[in-house]
């Protein structure tokens, strides 16, 4: 499985580069210079001067800009280990600093500057053009730090098919979930987005899903999420879940759970978006001592700049035995994707692996 890219490895590779040191830009055509002035751990923002000394600028009068967290994470989520990826793709035309990013990205050990050729298809034929500029992370050919190195790559093309959304479906939320309680209205709503992505997914797959209790008064599709195809009604009916005494209790205010032909339980998942990932494993950590024979994977969901708080808590002592995944939000709209518009199927469940990363830290 290829190594998982965030914010945070971006922010920490450009923390580490040399303060006072002028950077170039990857393009040199392209004239001008880049300073750091701060880096902000875990994950952004990054302050910097840039200037254009053909010009008579000077690092003294150039004025701080910064490269916004919100930009990081775009460009992060985007990245593949040996994908070449066009920060001005990625970022469309918002950001007027996206270059200084792939400057400073580009003088980071582990990655290169590359120019894939570029597959045209015009009235049905096909020619591979000189290609743009792109960058490639190759973790495990590092070059010197503080330069730019490009990366040949002769025999690699790029076809650029248009990126693709995520729809939602609109959905109402019972009043029981948005009175009372710590989370606002938009983070239910989000919450409950993710959820119907999970269903959605296991009824693509062929399995069934519980989902929690509390949450099945929720309006989708004009019907409640309980009277919806392949809902589980009650845990009692499980005899994977009802043969242990207590796992029924324990499983019944647990987000989501993939069942399949009665003998395999996939997944059971807790999302957790901007609350504590503790309560999570602690459902799950439930249910696995009340039915410890249980074969699963004990999933938490959550937003792709919570990948090290899950880290962090999934390795605590007393959660170890959960050997947790995370499914990060990204993950679950990207396979969400292709359930519902490739129609994907006949596949088993390692598939899913593929989707959800191991944090466990032995």
């Amino acid at each position: 499985m290829k190594q998982r890219y965030t914010a945070y490895n971006l922010v920490r590779a450009i923390h580490q580069l040399p303060r006072n040191v002028n950077y170039h830009y990857v393009n040199p055509q392209t004239k001008g210079l880049i300073r750091i002035d701060n880096v902000e751990l875990p994950a952004g923002p990054i302050q910097i001067r840039r200037w254009n000394s053909t010009k008579g600028g000077t690092y003294a009068d150039a004025k701080v800009e910064s490269l916004s967290t919100e930009m990081i994470w775009r460009v992060a989520n985007a990245i593949n280990e040996g994908d070449p990826i066009n920060l001005d793709r990625i970022l469309g035309g918002s950001y007027n600093t996206r270059s200084v990013l792939e400057a400073l990205l580009a003088s980071t050990p582990e990655f290169y500057s590359c120019y894939p050729g570029r597959i045209m298809d015009i009235d049905g034929h096909s020619t591979i053009e000189h290609g743009h500029k792109h960058l490639v992370w190759l973790p495990n050919e590092p070059h010197h730090q503080g330069a730019i190195f490009e990366k040949k790559v002769p025999n690699m093309a790029i076809s650029e098919i248009p990126l693709q959304s995520v729809t939602y479906d609109n959905l109402i939320l019972p009043d029981s979930m948005t009175l009372g309680g710590d989370m606002d209205i938009k983070v239910v709503r989000r919450h409950t987005q993710i959820q119907i992505a999970l269903y959605l997914i296991g009824l693509q797959l062929g399995f069934r899903t519980w989902i929690a209790q509390n949450d099945k008064g929720i309006i989708w599709k004009e019907k409640p999420l309980l009277e919806q195809p392949g809902i589980i009604q009650s845990l009692n009916n499980e005899g994977m879940i009802s043969a242990y005494s207590d796992a029924v209790t324990s499983a019944r205010f647990i987000d989501c759970i993939w069942f399949k032909n009665g003998k395999y339980m996939p997944a059971v998942m807790e999302v957790e978006h901007t609350t504590g990932v503790t309560s999570g494993l602690t459902r799950m950590k439930g249910l696995q001592d009340a039915a410890p024979s249980l074969m699963t994977r004990y999933v938490i969901v959550a937003p792709d700049d919570d990948r090290e708080k899950v880290v962090e808590e999934a390795n605590r002592p007393q959660f170890l035995s959960l050997d947790t995944r995370y499914f990060a939000y990204s993950s679950v709209e990207e396979l969400y994707y292709l359930c519902s518009h490739r129609g994907l199927h006949g596949v088993n469940q390692e598939f899913i692996d593929n989707y959800m990363e191991k944090v466990r830290i032995d």
